[in-house]
């Protein structure tokens, strides 16, 4: 799963990996922002997904204005493919966190070839899903990609 092989992985990236990658410019977080702004990988979004990190970008713990947040959505959004979720949704794995449904179930339906969580509730998912679950950090390695420091 290379940029290599002619394709561009599908990635379902969760709320935190996608917020830190837009708040933070260095490490891993920084490289996966390159990443998707470079066409390196093309994350999937859904209505859900996309609300989800809006409501996240608002809290007071980040102080981001809300010019603030339009750009930092400005440096994401475009370069996300939207995903329609339909009324029957695939069935998935008992998830322990109702919250994490949202991103199994855009992974699945957007024929995801990974999602990248740090989320451990969704890593213990990885052996019964038809996509890959995996950190940040391991995705960049599986892409050849080294963090920025």
């Amino acid at each position: 799963m290379t940029r290599r092989s002619g394709r561009t992985p599908r990635v379902v990236l969760d709320t935190n990996v996608v917020v830190s990658s837009l708040v933070f410019s260095r490490g891993v977080a920084g490289s996966l922002r390159a990443a998707w702004q470079s066409g390196q990988v093309l994350p999937l979004v859904s209505r859900d997904t996309a609300s989800e990190i809006v409501r996240v970008l608002q809290y007071p713990k980040f102080s981001l204005s809300e010019e603030t947040r339009e750009l930092l959505l400005g440096d994401y959004l475009p370069f996300a493919t939207v995903v329609r979720i339909p009324a029957r949704i695939p069935v998935l794995p008992h998830c322990r966190d109702p919250s994490d449904i949202p991103f199994l179930t855009l992974a699945a339906v957007g024929k995801a070839d990974v999602l990248a969580t740090g989320d451990r509730d969704l890593l213990d998912l990885a052996d019964h899903l038809a996509f890959r679950v995996m950190t940040p950090a391991a995705l960049l390695t599986l892409l050849g990609l080294a963090p920025e420091h």
